[in-house]
């Protein structure tokens, strides 16, 4: 969960100490305006590049933004450079879509994997979703477009996988198999409703102390103490 999620390629963001955005401090600056065109470069991009670029785009701008020409500017090559990876526009969308479901699976679920204690697995979960950005909104602007047939199963994947990771955990953590489930759906609802109030109505944003009152709040009230 990823979300809720650190990475190399910069396909997630933290953002941590105070004047950092979050997802309870909105972040306004990538939405304002275009980006620059790069300069133009000379050395091949790869698959990952273009996919990291529309990624970057749908961040910014939503999924209907993603087009050939903007991001051959952004990166600073021609067209055919595109054509070398990719037939059409849509299967470099779902080229990104599974870069960004696959980033989250290595880079979130990876670093929970060494801890053993499943409550301190979930603080650690809670704390490394509260501290990073760009996934958020990612799939914040993925959920605007569920009609889309590439976006439809990978929410639905990454839906799927959080879930049952979230169960598994409050399981651990002693819950029986009912209450892990509403516990889990419980946790997940608040995510997606947080991130709805915050990327989607802009609810004015919370300050550095208040936003760490409330994820410490989320904590003592969803973990279930030993």
């Amino acid at each position: 969960m990823v979300k809720l999620e650190t990475t190399s390629s910069d396909a997630q963001t933290k953002h941590e100490g105070a004047g950092q955005d979050r997802p309870g401090e909105r972040a306004t600056g990538e939405r304002e305006g275009q980006a620059k065109p790069a300069p133009e470069r000379t050395g091949r991009l790869s698959a990952d590049d273009w996919a990291q670029a529309a990624l970057d785009l749908i961040a910014e701008q939503g999924v209907a933004a993603v087009a050939v020409e903007p991001l051959a500017r952004r990166l600073g090559v021609t067209k055919g450079s595109f054509y070398w990876h990719f037939p059409s526009r849509d299967a470099l969308l779902v080229a990104a879509l599974e870069r960004w479901e696959k980033v989250e699976q290595e880079t979130v679920f990876g670093q929970l994997e060494p801890i053993s204690d499943p409550r301190e697995r979930l603080r650690a979960l809670f704390t490394l979703v509260a501290h990073e950005f760009k996934s958020h909104v990612i799939y914040s602007e993925l959920l605007k477009a569920l009609d889309h047939p590439a976006v439809q199963p990978v929410i639905g994947r990454v839906s799927e996988r959080r879930l049952e990771y979230l169960t598994a955990s409050f399981r651990q953590a002693g819950l029986s198999r009912t209450d892990a489930q509403h516990r889990a759906r419980l946790l997940y609802a608040a995510y997606v409703g947080f991130l709805q109030l915050n990327l989607q109505l802009h609810q004015a944003r919370m300050q550095h102390d208040e936003f760490e009152a409330y994820v410490e709040h989320m904590m003592a009230t969803l973990i279930p103490s030993a």
